[in-house]
């Protein structure tokens, strides 16, 4: 097996080593994830409370890829990889404090740093990919980023599980500390192994190049935004609480059930270049990721009617979430190609980091809008909301030219 390994071309190692160093913080991040939610739950903390420890994650998800883009470009991706690893791993051992200092004001720092950790990793990641792929060859380059979004997400929902056993097991303490030691033994080897510099710009780019004068992705980015925003109105706050309190579902059972869709969404996402039919020749544009909009728009309104004009709220919602989640895969996969193919190739990161700095942009106010107009009229109306949000994105997307 190891001599196999040893004789792929450069580039596939290289791959090899930033998806591995990918999976590993997606698990992590996950895992983090479902133990705060779980530890300061048996705390005894409210709902809301629980939401502000992860409001710093998400404001500083935008501020990260905007700046990160900039940096990744002047000091080279790898290094704002391991930047990110290592910045998780402090976020995590901050939290393997004794639980007398678990103050939210400490929790939302930590979140806060694995916030900027998390899409420094990411935004590396995705960018160094164009780096490996010659320009020659979209439709390898189409794979592979359907492969890592894909399995990104997938181990994000496994790393659901994975925090909660370990909080199970272990405790919340010991559980971030195995974390963190796990995560430093993959960036020492990450240090060890990525060889190959990637992403540094030719010319030391200014900060203000980092707001793109590319109309095709602006449009791209704002699409992101929208789409991302469509998903999150209705997922985020709204789904968990409604399944909770309209069909009195357990805690734990909510979790299972969201962990397994979001398994299933990446599975999907890495099976994206298949469903579009690329062994046929087939490669993403403007107008194929417009059709692909209005479906997830079309079938977020036929969930919002079934819901309010059926009986069968319950099976209602499992099933519309599947069909949601498989179009919704769909496109997320496909605009992850289409940034990737249009950043430039001096600088990618910069491109790569501004869209990125839209989709936490799309994320923070979908969760926003989903905890407020949830609150006010109701899961029907999140769903039209993310439809209205589908139709922007779609409408958008259609003036990208790939």
């Amino acid at each position: 097996m190891l001599s196999k390994v040893a004789q792929l071309p450069s580039s596939i190692k290289q791959y090899l080593v930033i998806t591995g160093n990918y999976w590993a913080f997606t698990l992590t991040d996950g895992a983090l994830r479902m133990l705060v939610v779980l530890y300061f739950h048996q705390l005894g903390y409210a709902p809301l409370a629980i939401a502000m420890l992860f409001l710093f994650y998400e404001i500083f998800g935008v501020v990260t890829n905007l700046f990160g883009g900039w940096l990744g470009a002047r000091i080279g991706l790898n290094r704002t990889m391991q930047i990110g690893l290592v910045m998780q791993v402090f976020a995590l051992a901050m939290l393997a404090v004794p639980p007398e200092f678990l103050s939210i004001a400490w929790v939302m720092l930590a979140q806060a740093l694995s916030g900027i950790a998390k899409d420094l990793n990411k935004m590396s990641a995705k960018s160094s990919i164009k780096t490996l792929v010659p320009k020659d060859q979209q439709s390898s380059l189409f794979r592979w980023v359907a492969i890592l979004t894909g399995s990104k997400n997938a181990l994000k929902g496994l790393g659901f599980f994975l925090g909660a056993l370990l909080l199970a097991v272990f405790g919340f303490r010991l559980s971030v500390g195995i974390m963190a030691g796990a995560l430093l033994l993959v960036a020492l080897v990450s240090l060890r192994l990525l060889t190959q510099e990637m992403g540094r710009a030719k010319n030391k780019p200014k900060f203000s190049q980092v707001f793109s004068k590319n109309s095709a992705l602006n449009y791209l980015s704002f699409a992101r935004m929208c789409l991302f925003a469509s998903r999150d109105v209705w997922f985020v706050v709204a789904l968990p609480v409604y399944l909770s309190s309209r069909f009195d579902w357990q805690h734990e059972f909510v979790g299972a059930f969201m962990a397994v869709w979001v398994i299933g969404y990446g599975i999907v996402q890495s099976l994206a270049p298949r469903v579009i039919g690329k062994a046929k020749g087939s490669l993403p544009d403007g107008a194929m990721l417009s059709v692909w909009g209005n479906l997830l728009a079309l079938s977020t309104l036929l969930l919002a009617a079934v819901l309010h004009y059926l009986p069968f709220p319950q099976a209602s919602i499992v099933i519309g979430l599947l069909v949601f989640g498989g179009i919704f895969a769909i496109n997320s996969s496909l605009h992850s190609y289409v940034i990737v193919a249009i950043a430039r190739e001096d600088g990618v990161s910069m491109d790569v980091g501004f869209y990125y700095m839209a989709n936490a942009l799309g994320r923070l106010l979908g969760t926003i809008l989903s905890g407020w107009i949830f609150q006010l009229y109701g899961i029907v109306v999140c769903l039209l909301i993310s439809a209205i949000l589908a139709v922007l994105a779609a409408f958008y997307i259609r003036k990208v030219d790939v």
